[in-house]
């Protein structure tokens, strides 16, 4: 049901969530930027198609370049009244060839704000272990070389688990007013997948500091590797401090997998 579900909140232009897909690689990321491709523009130059005049839309998290899309949310205000499954259908029609999809569509209250109604965030991350060259994951998995110990790297997430200073695990460029935040979930799975053994990392929280998942990533595979212990996590997290972090990895690995919101905007029944 749309967010809310009273009439009474309805403006003249009708509210729009999408959840979008999107294959991170030829963006510079999600925020539109004048001279570079980006998801927020190709969305917002297909809309353009169907309603000629310019449009603006928001989303529930910022992906950086490279970074994909499995479950990404957004909002858009439309002066026409749209069904939502012909909305979806014309967006993704004008969105060809770009690697971008709306995978779902609802008409939702003027209220509904596709960041400042996400109750958490969930990112996805893989990571392939394996020495040829990936072929068909290329682009989608960070690859490294070496086996990995899956539990040692889970006593090492454990360290990060609650509500810290993430100082060390944030990006010397993030422009969050603190560091505090609270990490619901880092889980570290191993599976056998379609490229070979692989690490994937389910990683949840109301909001993130830039870079926040790939370093701890990039942290946890030196827990694996056996160059760090899970009590350097520790220590790193402690330090308080950008230089103790470990490696950050490549964003290619990345999803924005999914976004929580008090009233599922896509949940019809």
């Amino acid at each position: 049901m749309p967010s809310g579900g009273a009439e009474a909140t309805r403006s003249a232009m009708p509210r729009y969530a999408l959840k979008v897909e999107y294959h991170g690689a030829p963006f510079s990321g999600w925020q539109r930027q004048a001279e570079h491709p980006s998801v927020q523009g190709a969305i917002e130059a297909a809309l353009a198609k169907l309603e000629r005049r310019p449009h603006t839309i928001a989303a529930a998290g910022r992906t950086d370049a490279g970074v994909h899309g499995i479950g990404q949310v957004a909002h858009c205000d439309m002066e026409k009244d749209w069904d939502p499954f012909r909305l979806s259908e014309a967006l993704n029609f004008h969105l060809k060839p770009e690697p971008v999809a709306i995978t779902a569509c609802a008409r939702v209250d003027d209220d509904f704000h596709a960041r400042f109604s996400a109750t958490w965030r969930q990112y996805l991350f893989r990571l392939v272990t394996r020495r040829a060259p990936l072929t068909h994951d290329r682009g989608l998995a960070w690859q490294v070389p070496h086996p990995l110990d899956a539990k040692a790297m889970q006593e090492g997430a454990d360290r990060l688990l609650g509500r810290h200073d993430f100082t060390t695990f944030r990006s010397s460029i993030c422009q969050a007013d603190s560091a505090w935040r609270t990490l619901d979930r880092l889980d570290v799975e191993a599976v056998e997948g379609m490229s070979g053994p692989e690490i994937r990392f389910h990683v949840k929280a109301r909001s993130f500091l830039h870079n926040q998942v790939r370093s701890f990533v990039g942290t946890l595979e030196r827990v694996g590797a056996g160059a760090w212990t899970p009590d350097d996590v520790s220590a790193a997290l402690e330090a308080r401090e950008r230089a103790a972090c470990g490696p950050v990895c490549p964003p290619h690995g990345l999803y924005l997998a999914a976004v929580g919101y008090g009233t599922d905007p896509f949940d019809h029944n």
